[in-house]
């Protein structure tokens, strides 16, 4: 199978001194999770950039799939003035959003609604939808679930996982816990 994410002898740093990154590899095929664990301030959010080609490394290269990505804040995510399906559909096509509705456990009257008018929780699972209706290969989670609270975090990171066979994941956490339950496997920054 080959890989959909290849990040090859990468080399950055916001300053020449003080490299993030150091001749760092790694690689995702469709089915994995993998789950990226370290300090704040270890480059993990900074690798999703350089993943996102938002920032330009010193060295190595990065090849991937189509992607999409889920943001650990769900208010930035969203435009503040335009309704949710609006948002979802300007990106993806929505055949199947109301069996991942139910999944995600999340009413498709609160798409009708403005992103404000939802709750951190609610507008996160639809940052969630709107990530898997895009049908990337590559998923960066940025977070994902903290905002929602344990049995909920649980669903949601089921219904992420059944999608694996279309997809494979990299999972920015702060959770052990988490990583330790869902990841093939974890790097720690």
């Amino acid at each position: 199978m080959s890989n959909i994410l290849e990040v090859k002898n990468l080399s950055f740093g916001y300053t020449k001194d003080n490299l993030l990154f150091n001749d760092f590899s790694m690689s995702l095929k469709k089915g994995e999770i993998k789950a990226i664990v370290g300090e704040s301030g270890a480059g993990k959010s900074t690798l999703f950039e350089l993943i996102l080609k938002n920032l330009k490394p010193f060295s190595g290269s990065i090849l991937k799939s189509k992607c999409s990505q889920v943001f650990q804040d769900p208010y930035s995510s969203f435009h503040p003035s335009y309704n949710l399906l609006n948002q979802i559909q300007d990106v993806a096509p929505i055949d199947t959003i109301n069996e991942l509705l139910e999944l995600i456990n999340l009413d498709y009257e609160l798409l009708l609604k403005l992103p404000h008018e939802l709750s951190g929780g609610q507008l996160q699972r639809a940052s969630i939808l709107r990530a898997i209706l895009m049908k990337p290969a590559l998923l960066l989670l940025d977070e994902p679930t903290s905002a929602l609270d344990n049995v909920i975090q649980l669903e949601v990171m089921s219904v992420l996982m059944k999608h694996l066979n279309t997809m494979g994941m990299l999972l920015i956490t702060h959770d052990m816990e988490l990583a330790s339950w869902c990841a093939d496997e974890i790097i720690t920054l």
